[in-house]
């Protein structure tokens, strides 16, 4: 299957001429970022909580404390969603009603599956470290038996999926055409600052390959 079947979860109806189904954009978006935002009632109030993940296959994980209020949730629904957006461009039209932004997001649908296997939650934790920062998990100590028995792993099968993007200059009206106002796209980059080390180092540690290595994945998707 190269796109994820339209259900009435998945299918975009605003904006609909820029939804994509392709499963491997949809992973391409996916892999390009690390921080999703997960919905979640509770106490008949919707709650959204940002969180960090990784994703092997067809499977998204996620982590938490096993007192983690959203994480229980998500265990009792047969179907879960997250969100991950990436924030690509100013468009700036030359009237107001016309200023947008370029952007590239997914929204995902699947079934939550927990996770117990030891060593299957300690992948787990490795491909959602390697998917924040690649070649930390070689450089820092692993979880012991304690700290993995106190963390709650899920896994969300991914079912359905979509794909929405925008990447273009601003369209506006012919009539303001003539307008003497700029018109275009104020490009936005997400860059690494200084690595601050902290104070309670050994001296003499150098700034590890991975702090060095990091860039974020400034990659615009073409259609």
């Amino acid at each position: 299957m190269t796109e994820f079947s339209k259900s009435t979860y998945n299918k975009v109806i605003r904006g609909s001429k820029r939804a994509l189904y392709d499963k491997a954009l949809v992973y391409e978006i996916l892999d390009s970022h690390f921080l999703c935002h997960v919905p979640y009632v509770h106490e008949n109030a919707a709650i959204v909580i940002p969180t960090a993940y990784g994703r092997k296959g067809d499977r998204l994980l996620i982590h938490g404390s096993m007192k983690n209020r959203m994480m229980l949730s998500l265990l009792e629904q047969e179907k879960v969603s997250l969100s991950v957006a990436h924030l690509d461009g100013l468009v700036l039209a030359r009237s107001v009603f016309h200023h947008s932004v370029n952007y590239r997001s997914v929204v995902v649908f699947g079934s939550p599956v927990l996770i117990e296997d030891p060593a299957e939650k300690m992948e787990a934790l490795e491909i959602i470290t390697e998917n924040i920062i690649a070649g930390r998990w070689a450089e820092a100590r692993e979880p012991n038996e304690k700290e993995l028995n106190s963390t709650l792993v899920i896994g969300i099968d991914i079912t359905e999926a979509s794909a929405k993007v925008r990447d273009e200059g601003a369209v506006d009206e012919a009539f303001d055409h003539d307008l003497d106002v700029w018109a275009g796209v104020l490009e936005i980059e997400a860059h690494p600052g200084r690595a601050v080390k902290n104070e309670d180092c050994k001296a003499g540690l150098e700034t590890p390959a991975s702090v060095l290595n990091f860039r974020f994945q400034n990659k615009g998707v073409k259609r």
